[in-house]
């Protein structure tokens, strides 16, 4: 199949890596500006979870290729930042390319938001369970044996049985909610009870360090617990019916000491959980989902106490 993956991140590369060693024709889409800067070949360093629960450390080199205009593809990955998906999209235009896009972004507003920017261009609705960064030129990042993907019914597009194709040619799974909307606040309102809680000194420069002082500190993580516990009911508030999301729930529903130390262990034991947790080192995405939980509940006179003095806490600190 031909992928396109908009720019060289973090997600569309891991992605895109995959896609190639499973014998796909990957091309991505960079600024006219911007291609002379492309490198032929990045270093990738994978702690790959698509065959052992534990991980598989790999090194390897993934051959870049650069799209044309006027070009067909099979799908475009498009993995951007909240406000750059307008941008992401006049530019698929611009280059008149053609595809079914794959959304792998954060959305709070919902489905009336993404078509106003898309328009008549096919697409859907996914989430990645992939994560990392670039350091000195070298990928280092983490892949997990499946994706977060909106049903056939709700996606309505003519080639979903060639996606799980895709997939499964990379030998990664499809894991498919009740509704990818709903699966996509409450994965955001998780994100703000742990980034606040890891932040809750008002200090989010260093992510990297503050995942590590809290996966090995089960107070901390009782805390985060109680504090993921409010910020789910900004869900709830919303209309959603937590009980058909009981996988993705149920730790929060322990008590928290216990959730605490139970948290510690496995942050121990499982290696890709704990590394994605410290690749992941873009404040600005993690304070949008931050965000959209706090306004929310504000809108909606939730009280929200340890949730609310965290933020607090963190945006005086960045102003």
């Amino acid at each position: 199949m031909k992928i396109a993956i908009m720019g060289l991140g973090v997600i569309g590369t891991t992605y895109a890596y995959a896609f190639q060693k499973a014998g796909h024709d990957v091309r991505h889409i960079v600024r006219e500006h911007k291609r002379p800067c492309v490198p032929a070949a990045v270093q990738i360093h994978l702690l790959d979870g698509r065959y052992n629960p534990k991980g598989e450390e790999k090194d390897d080199t993934y051959d870049v290729a650069l799209v044309n205009t006027a070009d067909t593809f099979d799908f475009i990955l498009v993995s951007v930042a909240k406000g750059k998906l307008s941008d992401a999209v006049q530019t698929i235009r611009d280059r008149k390319l053609k595809g079914t896009v794959i959304l792998f972004c954060n959305f709070w507003d919902g489905r009336p938001e993404i078509e106003k920017i898309l328009g008549d261009i096919p697409y859907l609705v996914a989430f990645p369970t992939a994560g990392g960064q670039f350091e000195n030129g070298q990928l280092n990042c983490v892949l997990f044996n499946h994706i977060m993907l909106e049903s056939e019914k709700k996606a309505d597009i003519p080639n979903y049985d060639k996606l799980i194709s895709l997939l499964e040619s990379a030998d990664i799974k499809a894991e498919i909610p009740n509704d990818m909307f709903e699966w996509l606040w409450i994965h955001m309102a998780i994100n703000a009870g742990v980034t606040s809680t890891a932040a809750r000194n008002g200090i989010i420069d260093d992510p990297h360090q503050l995942a590590q002082d809290l996966m090995n500190d089960s107070k901390a993580l009782a805390m985060a617990v109680k504090t993921i516990r409010e910020t789910l009911k900004v869900v709830k508030a919303r209309g959603v019916d937590l009980r058909l999301y009981r996988s993705e729930v149920l730790p929060y529903a322990f008590p928290a000491g216990i959730a605490g130390i139970v948290m510690k262990k496995m942050f121990a034991s499982n290696e890709l959980t704990a590394r994605i947790m410290t690749l992941h080192n873009d404040v600005d995405d993690m304070m949008y989902g931050c965000n959209c939980v706090y306004c929310e509940a504000k809108k909606k006179n939730l009280n929200l106490p340890l949730f609310f003095k965290n933020i607090e806490a963190v945006s005086m600190s960045r102003e």
